[in-house]
């Protein structure tokens, strides 16, 4: 620890090894030991004790609609990443649709990097977008650094990024495949959701009988049969239906390269109590009833769901009406997601090492980021400094996002972050941010990619 510029205790430290008192040493952005909590300290280290705070790893959270360029008012960079970084997350992977132009090309990574740039106060990457027409642009966008690729099996409420029908989805996957990259889905079946009834209205209910189980699970057991006739690597976005589990658990005992995660909403919210006419609380796939999310618990318990990100899609005040037919679908989460995920999981009997692996070690492995989510020699060092026993009510006017709608407020949660760290440098401190420290992220080239991290 000579060389360390930056020394961080705590009586709660959460590595992988386990919860302990320990000393962090800090040496240019990335975590050179982690050691004993009364380990001497060196004289040019400067030494941040948090007391009985808990240090954790920073989250990183793989789904975030940014919308930046083309819909800033919805959110952009500087407001996405401040209230991203207020909740402890110092990575974001920026999906590649509501932003104009959507990244499906690489000029149009290229602009959306340019955007975000100088306003990013968190560590951002980008996902591209898989589209009808452009599988050509597929492996230019892999080979420019994009994590993986975003598809639609379904409408996706914005014209410039059409869903994938079934030939189509065969063919982008059978190219992704050819360069053993990741195709990330959103799994609902058209065909279903026409049949399912179409009411429009304030009744959560209609809306609910609108989005059915059975269209994720068509979508999933079409994916997944796809992904087992091309060993291709495919991740389901934003789990909702937990009959999907018993597929998605038989296929990967049988070593279909499937990965799951879901949402704080689904997990945290259920079906029974959004007020009619809230469309705040409408997304898609929607939040189901209180039995569906128990099973979801314990997916995630048991390991069949691997991780859980917030799918931040915010938008203007004014496109969240009382009709749930029309009005836009999307949560704001990126602020909230700890706490509001914590708050259920120590109801449960979960730990924060349990949250910390979903929010943090299986997303960096699903992004194949191995420089970041844990505390240990050799990963970044960027950390959140949480108050797991406070708590807080939900004032929206307190949030970083530029549409302050969220679907928590009014609720007190358990868990104040009191700090936030990127690569050694304090960015958040009990509500003051410094300017922005972030960097732009490119897919880790396949050297620096374990099979490990690509399986998660």
């Amino acid at each position: 620890m000579s060389d360390a510029e930056l020394v961080l205790r705590s009586t709660r430290v959460i590595t992988p090894e386990g919860t302990r008192a320990a000393t962090v040493a800090v040496s240019a952005g990335r975590i050179t030991a982690v050691l004993p909590y009364d380990a001497e300290v060196p004289p040019a280290a400067r030494l941040e004790d948090v007391g009985d705070h808990v240090l954790l790893p920073g989250l990183v959270d793989t789904h975030v609609h940014v919308n930046d360029p083309g819909r800033t008012e919805w959110e952009g960079f500087w407001t996405a990443t401040r209230a991203a970084a207020a909740g402890g997350i110092t990575t974001l992977v920026d999906m590649p649709l509501n932003s104009l132009p959507p990244t499906t090309t690489v000029a149009n990574l290229r602009a959306k990097q340019r955007v975000a740039a100088d306003k990013a106060h968190v560590d951002v990457g980008f996902w591209g977008g898989a589209l009808p027409g452009n599988v050509g642009d597929l492996r230019p966008l892999h080979d420019a650094g994009v994590f993986g690729f975003k598809a639609f099996l379904s409408p996706s409420g914005v014209d410039e990024f059409p869903h994938l029908d079934r030939a189509q989805l065969a063919r982008s996957l059978a190219e992704i495949a050819g360069f053993d990259g990741l195709l990330i889905v959103h799994a609902e079946d058209p065909h279903r959701l026409a049949a399912a009834p179409q009411r429009g209205g304030p009744r959560y209910a209609d809306f609910l009988a609108s989005r059915p189980r059975a269209a994720e699970d068509t979508a999933i057991a079409h994916l997944v049969a796809e992904a087992r006739r091309l060993n291709a690597r495919v991740h389901v976005l934003h789990l909702s239906s937990s009959d999907a589990l018993p597929l998605i658990a038989a296929a990967r005992a049988e070593g279909v390269r499937v990965t799951v995660e879901t949402c704080p909403h689904y997990l945290t919210l259920t079906a029974e109590e959004v007020p009619d006419g809230a469309s705040e609380f409408k997304c898609c796939p929607p939040i189901r009833e209180a039995a569906n999310q128990d099973l979801l618990w314990q997916a995630l318990a048991d390991g069949t769901v691997d991780c859980v990100v917030t799918d931040h899609s915010p938008s203007t005040a004014d496109l969240k009406t009382d009709d749930f037919a029309t009005a836009w679908g999307g949560i704001s989460g990126l602020q909230l997601s700890l706490p509001a995920v914590w708050t259920e999981a120590r109801r449960r009997g979960h730990g924060l090492e349990d949250v910390v692996r979903w929010m943090s070690t299986r997303t960096a492995a699903l992004a194949g980021l191995a420089h970041k989510g844990a505390i240990e020699a050799g990963r970044d060092a960027d950390f959140a400094v949480l108050a797991p026993d406070e708590t807080f009510t939900v004032d929206p006017a307190g949030l970083q996002h530029r549409n302050r709608v969220t679907a928590y407020a009014g609720r007190t949660l358990y868990g104040v972050v009191k700090a936030t760290w990127l690569r050694g440098e304090r960015i958040v401190a009990d509500g003051a941010f410094t300017e922005p420290k972030g960097t732009l992220l490119e897919r880790p080239r396949p050297a620096a990619t374990t099979d490990r991290e690509r399986n998660l």
